[in-house]
């Protein structure tokens, strides 16, 4: 079913401007249709198991297309996506015929021999290009991908000429930076064509991503492991090191270099042994005493058939095809090898440091790509009919005025107009304080001898003064401090803290301050996990640094954590003002959130999160969690988690909603119909299941956060940051055609530059303006909970991110790691023992309800 039928609608409230963007305008474009063909490569003599990684493919195509294109091909130009899929733009061949090459390709000094086959598989219409952007309502997002697939396909062919390119983003080793852990960050640019309003664009964005260090393997371990030289690796080898070699190895491409194989061997990790190469046992018949087998172990046996005395034979061996066996220190890793594992908290900083940069660099460097692309002077742009704008497009904006902030009595300025989306708490007190705290802990999790008792009081003195002073009461000052063991258990550390609060019969405890010692997120999501499943008590976690060196600012925060965990709210829009937003309808605001397990980790389920408002203001809200199947994108179980909210905000405020607006984030824009479709349908049946006919107004948008548009103002607009002010809003030029969207930038940008929230409205029940949905969607900006500057995502999105993040608190005990396999199969040495990968099955994919303790069930506990 098409998402087209609500139209462009465009804004006119607020202050108009023109900022650059960082789309290309396509000048040209051919509308005589691309010729799609199947292409499959093989060896001459047999077949590929499991297809080659995508840049040795390519490689072997673009050889033949060297020694064919002229004589074969009739000069034609084929751009290959290094699968299975190559276009052009004039046919190759006849439209039933198979045409077949045959070539000659040279790697790391082993020639082999490869026929390519190319069969005609479609004709892409791109007139639909021309139709859609001029709003044929007949025609949707998903009819024109195949053209849009072609055209980037096109424009990436000339990137892979001088670049290491994956999907659409292409990267160069040139400006790459070592970071710890054997990995290097490099720098990039990500390329694909949009369709605009009666235009064509190609968007170009910097980007950047993390690769594997080449060379010795032995020094990227070392520096993986964190060990200064390869002797150290001996401290580990025990099995949890093991594990965490064989996660970082696995799916490694390597070359095996010594005495006996000509040239360099490439293979690719499939696990590890789980015993040391000294130990590695297995039955070898010697070439020079033929008949006879003898147990032998991995170390003697390299020593006897290749005269290699290996200097480390207590490391584990690194498990090939077949099973064979191979030792580290003989391995080098390959180049140009995507990392796609997580990355730990120092790796994280660095990656922020050199990817931070901003406007006014951020769009130079676009320049830069584009001269170093030259893709005027490009054959195979001009063959295929392309042609583009010298520079950047310039678009009309919008600067929505910002809202009227009020805060509670007592305050000495009550409300504000924030200037630049910031405001302080400085004479101001909560809107509405939480319930008081009498019942609560102190655990410190770190040595006494670091935080001693005095320490931890005088801060709990300070922080009960500053809650006192901003309305929220803390009415015992001195809460038992207790002191728990790291290392041991910690849920039985934080039973005895609680038990060591005086409890009134029929109280249960409050809070729990859990003050960590660093950022372990093993020990963070332990902590939650317990709180959340077990003794459903609030939680306020802090790392002990804070506690050494306070500021007034970090005490101001702890408050509005900790009375939004208790109940209040910390700040609100003008009820009057909110109401005409809202057109005087009771409205039920609704977020939902969708994440997914990360690269490899095949079988832990995704996880939906949905929260709902309970309050008239939009300013309470409940958090319903929902487990799927791995990587499903549908939240099945919907209905019953808006059954829920919508029971919970009757009971709250006694009154039924006439209106639900839901933003939906997770979504990518051709799946926007089948999202919008089920889950409209899931909202509806939700609604008639309490009352049948009760039919709320629903107004749904999809949210999209991970998009490559950027906005770049002229210097006189731009904020000191140098980019575009808060409640900048774009709704022509490079929008969607015939749809209702619209990018805005909600915040100010720290560091960086800004990134814009892109919103469609799928569905439009009360038929709001563009101006009413625009303004509404920013002003909701400015009451997240925690924070005094406006955020960058609508607050009800913002908390279903941080519910599906507190879920892996729920979830802590379902990791899938790398885990220990003994394999019995015959591989080189036929010897028992070697690790495979083999992932632990959840036994509990089925969709289903994730609970929370009853007593933080309806608490905003994810705060």
């Amino acid at each position: 079913m098409s998402i087209q039928g609500l139209g462009t609608q465009y804004g006119r409230a607020g202050r108009p401007l023109r900022v650059t963007v960082n789309h290309i305008e396509l000048k040209k474009y051919s509308e005589a249709g691309i010729f799609q063909y199947d292409v499959d490569i093989q060896p001459e003599n047999g077949q590929f198991k499991k297809l080659p990684e995508a840049q040795f493919m390519r490689s072997v195509f673009d050889q033949c297309m060297r020694i064919h294109r002229s004589s074969r091909l009739g000069g034609v130009h084929l751009v290959y996506d290094a699968r299975k899929i190559a276009v052009a733009p004039k046919r190759v061949c006849g439209s039933t015929e198979t045409l077949r090459l045959e070539v000659a390709y040279t790697e790391n000094g082993r020639a082999s021999k490869f026929v390519v086959q190319i069969r005609e598989a479609a004709v892409i219409d791109t007139s639909v290009l021309t139709r859609f952007i001029h709003g044929d309502s007949s025609t949707d997002i998903a009819d024109i991908q195949p053209a849009l697939n072609a055209l980037d396909l096109a424009f990436g062919s000339v990137a892979h000429q001088d670049m290491v390119g994956f999907g659409r983003s292409f990267f160069t080793r040139a400006q790459s930076l070592p970071i710890a852990g054997g990995l290097e960050l490099w720098r990039g640019f990500s390329l694909s064509v949009r369709p605009g309003i009666e235009r064509l664009f190609l968007n170009v964005n910097t980007a950047v991503t993390v690769f594997y260090t080449p060379g010795q393997l032995l020094e990227t371990l070392s520096s993986a492991l964190n060990v200064r030289k390869a002797e150290d690796l001996r401290g580990k080898t025990g099995r949890d090191d093991i594990r965490e070699m064989g996660a970082y190895l696995r799916g490694l491409v390597l070359f095996l270099r010594h005495r006996g194989i000509p040239g360099k061997r490439k293979f690719t990790v499939k696990g590890i042994t789980s015993t040391a190469l000294d130990r590695e046992s297995f039955e070898w018949e010697d070439p020079a005493n033929p008949g006879h087998a003898e147990t032998i172990t991995v170390a003697e046996y390299y020593r006897r058939r290749y005269n290699i005395s290996l200097k480390y034979p207590f490391l584990p061996g690194l498990v090939g095809r077949r099973n064979a066996i191979f030792p580290i220190e003989l391995c080098e890793v390959a180049e140009n090898q995507h990392y796609r594992g997580s990355l730990n908290d120092r790796q994280t900083a660095e990656m922020v440091r050199f990817a931070c940069q901003g406007p006014s660099d951020n769009r130079n460097r676009i320049s830069d790509a584009l001269r170093q692309l030259n893709f005027a002077g490009s054959p195979v742009i001009s063959s295929f009919g392309l042609s583009l704008a010298s520079d950047m497009a310039q678009v009309e904006s919008r600067v929505l005025p910002a809202p009227t902030v009020t805060y509670g009595r007592g305050s000495r300025q009550p409300s504000l107009s924030p200037a630049n989306g910031a405001w302080n708490m400085r004479d101001k007190c909560v809107s509405s304080p939480g319930v008081p705290l009498e019942h609560w802990a102190v655990l410190v999790l770190a040595r006494r001898s670091e935080l001693p008792d005095s320490r931890v009081q005088s801060f709990i003195t300070t922080l009960v003064n500053t809650c006192n002073q901003t309305g929220y009461q803390i009415k015992s000052t001195r809460p038992p401090i207790m002191y728990g063991n790291l290392s041991g258990d910690i849920s039985r550390e934080m039973r005895r803290a609680c038990d060591a609060i005086r409890l009134p019969p029929g109280k249960a405890p409050q809070l729990l301050l859990v003050v960590l010692q660093s950022t372990n997120s093993h020990v963070y999501q332990t902590v939650k996990n317990c709180a959340y499943t077990r003794l459903g008590i609030q939680t306020q976690c802090m790392q002990s640094k804070h506690m050494q060196r306070p500021n007034p600012q970090y005490y101001a925060n702890l408050c509005l954590k900790i009375n939004t965990k208790l109940g209040g709210t910390n700040q609100s829009l003008t009820p009057s003002h909110l109401q005409k937003l809202l057109r005087s309808k009771p409205t039920l605001f609704l977020g939902c959130d969708v994440t997914h397990p990360g690269p490899g980790e095949v079988n832990k389920p995704s996880i939906a999160s949905v929260v709902g408002s309970t309050d008239f203001m939009g300013l309470r809200y409940s958090a319903t969690l929902i487990q799927l199947p791995s990587r499903q994108e549908l939240v099945g179980k919907l209905q019953e988690a808006i059954v829920r909210h919508l029971k919970l905000f009757y009971k709250h405020t006694k009154a039924k909603p006439h209106h639900i607006l839901f933003y939906r984030d997770g979504v990518s824009e051709t799946q926007f119909a089948q999202v919008r479709d089920r889950e409209l349908i899931e909202i509806q049946r939700a609604c008639s299941s309490i009352e049948a006919d009760y039919k709320p107004q629903i107004t749904f948008l999809a949210v999209l956060k991970r998009h490559n548009t950027r906005f770049f103002p002229m210097p006189r607009d731009a904020d000191r940051s140098g980019n575009c002010v808060p409640g900048t809003v774009i709704d022509r030029s490079i929008t969607m055609p015939s749809l209702f969207d619209f990018y805005l930038f909600s915040h100010a940008a720290i560091q960086g530059t800004s990134r814009p929230t892109h919103y469609f409205v799928l569905h439009n029940d009360p038929k709001f303006t563009a101006d009413e949905i625009q303004m509404l969607t920013y002003h909701l900006c400015f009451t997240y909970a925690i924070c005094t500057r406006s955020v960058s995502l609508v607050p009800p999105v913002y908390y279903a991110h941080r519910v599906a993040d507190r879920a892996r608190c729920h979830l802590v005990d379902m990791g899938v790691g790398f885990e220990e396999a003994t394999s019995t199969s015959s591989g080189y040495y036929g010897g028992p023992g070697t690790t495979t990968s083999r992932a632990t099955e959840d036994p509990n994919r089925a969709t289903k309800i994730i609970k929370t303790h009853e007593l933080l069930d309806e608490s905003m506990y994810f705060m």
